[in-house]
């Protein structure tokens, strides 16, 4: 058995609830749950978290998604037990562990959590209310919208572990700050409290700490006011736009445009409108 395998059968096997989803209606919120630990990603952890992630996601009733940690942390990031039995046995261990499977843990579970979130056609908002390092950072920073609360800290710990930013940090991060601030950022590992993550662009409001699910929900109802085809067809317009050029933006949104005049939404919403205006 592989040292991949074993990973799985050690996450499938975990009997701990280490992952909470709380639905209503359109909207859920999917929470980390080992609190003592700060939420690490753990292989039991991991897995549950991408079943439920994998049940939402083809729900076609859900428009929204929070996601969460529960206090005082959002996520730790990899578990470093993990991380360390995991590098011994790919250095060491005769029979077989190589890097390949390091490769199809980060591939196929940590990449396949952002893939679902960025993927899916529901909002997901994260909720960052405590610290959210390494892996866990990623995973906020691959939601729709970010908020936090003002005990939140964004740690990317990628370098002091002998890591290279991972998971799409370095696409977004680069993107967001600019390639000096996302290297500079890299080599510091400099912590980013709540205020300076917003003051960047990393996260889109803060709040106070007992308020942060409100907030959350509040970003829910929006969701849930639009018509579902237009942020259904928006979110992957936008995430398409970050790689594409002027010109083809234009072109996608011309497509996905004469589409929503086949809803029934649009001219619902146009006489609304027109109702309301003096």
């Amino acid at each position: 058995m592989t040292l991949y395998d074993e990973l799985l059968k050690t996450g499938a096997s975990d009997g701990s609830r280490l992952v909470r989803v709380e639905r209503d209606q359109t909207r859920a919120v999917i929470t980390l749950c080992d609190p003592e630990r700060l939420n690490p990603l753990s292989a039991g952890l991991t897995v549950q978290l991408q079943a439920h992630l994998a049940d939402l996601a083809a729900d076609p009733s859900l428009r929204a998604v929070v996601m969460t940690g529960e206090d005082p942390a959002f996520c730790a990031g990899g578990d470093l037990d993990m991380i360390e039995s995991g590098a011994r046995a790919i250095q060491g261990a005769p029979g077989g562990s190589d890097t390949t499977d390091a490769w199809r843990w980060i591939r196929r579970q940590f990449g396949g959590v952002v893939r679902t979130i960025t993927t899916t056609d529901k909002i997901f908002i994260a909720a960052v209310n405590g610290a959210a390092a390494g892996v866990g950072l990623a995973f906020a920073l691959a939601c729709d919208v970010i908020i936090a609360s003002d005990r939140a800290v964004l740690v990317p710990a990628f370098g002091r572990l002998g890591l290279v930013p991972e998971v799409g940090t370095s696409w977004l991060l680069t993107r967001r700050l600019g390639y000096h601030a996302a290297m500079a950022l890299y080599i510091t590992g400099r912590h980013l409290d709540a205020a300076e993550a917003a003051r960047l662009g990393l996260v889109q409001e803060v709040h106070p700490h007992d308020e942060l699910l409100q907030a959350a929900q509040r970003w829910c109802d929006r969701i849930g006011a639009f018509p579902p085809h237009a942020l259904e067809m928006t979110k992957p317009l936008l995430r398409a736009a970050a790689d594409a050029t002027w010109e083809q933006s234009l072109k996608l949104e011309e497509y996905a445009e004469a589409n929503c005049f086949s809803t029934t939404a649009l001219p619902a919403a146009a006489a609304a409108i027109k109702a309301r205006t003096p």
